[in-house]
């Protein structure tokens, strides 16, 4: 007859019932211990160091440079453009930018105008120790303003922006207030012949003495049409020339004219030609000058 099979007799031993408990009291210390959640903050924790003096000189120069960027782009298309260096491959300034940069012509002059302003800003704002521009959008609406304006406004939108670079927007909204403040009534009429005051405003740069016909009248400026398109002006930059409405229409006619005839792909020398028609003097065209007019009107069949 078989035996009954025999059972495992659970060891009971002193030494087994020590290293059970000794391993659970392990387990109980440990996960009381190490909590998942500060385990890995633990790891993910990263010691910060301070910058030597080498690594707060190199940030501060990259900074730097990352502020002065578009002023520097603007500075050398104003050489490139003052020097002419883009006449070896281009007839044109305007078509030199368009196929070596992709800028459109008011991209380039935008930056050219900016660099202008900046370069105003850098001596008040190293004297206050504030914050430069970073942006060309910062600037555009200073240059509607005077040199001393413009260091008034920058320092103003500064102190909005509560002592960080201050917005485009932050920026107009000041502009907009100091041009309100010197605002002066506005007694231009349409069809009036003015001439051209730069009064170093960059976006007029080239403009200066030449004739403009106004075509609106508006608060703080007019529209005035030139030989080779319209632009706003502030009336600080305009003096009306005082002609008779007979000159006027002259001027008007004459203007039409170069209107028609003028554009970029011309050579050079025409466009020299017309531009020197544009800062006349008087409300008429000599017998040579419209006999050379004549000729480059049939010639482009206007």
């Amino acid at each position: 007859m078989n035996s009954p099979p025999s059972r495992r007799k659970k060891d009971t031993s002193p030494a087994s019932t020590d290293s059970t408990s000794a391993a659970n009291s392990a387990n109980e210390d440990i996960s009381q211990q190490v909590d998942p959640s500060s385990a890995t903050i633990t790891v993910s924790a990263v010691e910060v160091t301070e910058l030597t003096q080498e690594e707060q000189s190199d940030r501060l120069l990259l900074e730097r440079k990352v502020e002065r960027a578009f002023f520097e782009a603007g500075k050398a298309l104003a050489e490139l453009r003052d020097r002419r260096l883009y006449r070896s491959s281009h007839r044109t300034f305007e078509e030199y930018c368009r196929d070596r940069f992709g800028h459109s012509r008011r991209q380039s002059y935008l930056l050219m105008d900016a660099a202008v302003v900046f370069d105003n800003l850098v001596e008040i704002c190293d004297q206050f120790d504030h914050k430069l521009p970073t942006a060309e959008g910062q600037v555009r609406p200073m240059t509607k303003l005077e040199p001393q304006e413009q260091q008034e406004a920058w320092l103003r939108a500064v102190e909005v922006a509560g002592g960080k670079v201050p917005t485009g927007r932050i920026v107009k909204d000041v502009v907009q207030r100091i041009m309100e403040r010197t605002q002066v009534p506005n007694t231009y009429q349409i069809g009036e012949v003015c001439q051209i005051l730069t009064k170093d405003n960059p976006e007029l740069r080239g403009k200066g003495g030449c004739w403009a016909i106004v075509s609106a009248v508006n608060d703080f400026s007019c529209s005035v049409r030139m030989w080779d398109g319209e632009y706003a002006v502030g009336l600080q930059h305009l003096k009306s020339f005082n002609y008779l409405p007979a000159e006027c229409q002259q001027m008007r006619e004459i203007c039409d004219r170069l209107s028609r005839v003028y554009s970029s792909a011309l050579e050079e020398s025409v466009q020299k030609f017309l531009e020197s028609l544009g800062k006349l003097k008087r409300a008429y065209l000599t017998a040579l000058e419209e006999k050379f007019l004549s000729v480059l009107e049939l010639e482009i069949k206007v």
